[in-house]
């Protein structure tokens, strides 16, 4: 098995769509250098050993994440404890 593979046969192979794993890229969950790189040609490249050691990275240790909701009157921003990035929910459409 490759180390690098595209984006399209990541998918393919992880059961991920192509657009949650730019998703996951863009938003920073996968950091550039650990779970994916730019080749020369600036096509970018999943690393499977470090996709596989972000997953493992989760599954080991890491505190739960409870959601708590702010102001007891208010429908305001979903805020998660634990560590990692603190994000609002994406609105509804």
């Amino acid at each position: 098995m490759l180390r690098f593979v595209t984006i399209a046969k990541f998918a393919a192979e992880s059961g991920y769509t192509e657009k949650a794993i730019r998703a996951k890229i863009h938003d920073g969950t996968w950091n550039q250098g650990e779970v994916w790189v730019r080749a020369p040609d600036n096509r970018i490249l999943i690393d499977v050993a470090g996709y596989e050691a972000w997953v493992t990275s989760g599954a080991r240790g890491a505190p739960a994440l409870s959601p708590r909701r702010v102001g007891a009157s208010s429908p305001g921003p979903l805020v998660l404890s634990g560590t990692g990035p603190r994000r609002s929910p994406r609105p509804l459409k």
